[in-house]
């Protein structure tokens, strides 16, 4: 589980590599949260926009999903990754509704108590999905490219 992430816009995989060792800091337009898997909430988001459901998968089926999130750093000993987003799950964030994020929230959300429990993040994961998808709207008006770095 990453202790902070931080999604993030960026013009292009090697100005999203520069962040690896500082994070993104104020240099780029982002949203954070703690204590997620980030590549796993990435693959179960990828696949909701592909197979909408309100039923979570079995966690399995999130674990085989492909394409998986492309790392931009290779991840080190440290435990930090810098890796982009999938641009079909980037464009399907960027034009989702109110009410599919409503639902992909309440789904994400149900797999992140079972599986954490009281453990389990308090960050408002509503907000940064909403936060998230307008990030991905600017990545797509734009032409950059939507980035997670986590420790």
């Amino acid at each position: 589980m990453a202790y902070d992430i931080v999604f993030f816009l960026a013009p292009d995989d090697e100005a999203a590599a520069e962040t690896r060792l500082r994070g993104p800091g104020e240099t780029f337009e982002s949203v954070t949260c703690r204590f997620i898997e980030p590549d796993s909430a990435i693959a179960e988001w990828d696949m909701y926009f592909q197979e909408p459901s309100a039923e979570a998968p079995p966690l399995e089926q999130v674990y085989a999903w492909r394409p998986w999130p492309a790392w931009v750093t290779e991840p080190l000993n440290d435990g930090v990754e810098v890796f982009a987003l999938p641009k079909q799950l980037t464009r399907a964030l960027a034009k989702a509704s109110s009410a599919e994020l409503e639902e992909l929230t309440s789904r994400w959300t149900a797999r992140l108590w079972s599986e954490d429990g009281d453990e389990m993040t308090d960050d408002d994961l509503l907000a940064v999905l909403q936060g998230v998808a307008r990030l991905a709207e600017s990545a797509v008006n734009t032409g950059g490219g939507l980035y997670i770095w986590s420790f």
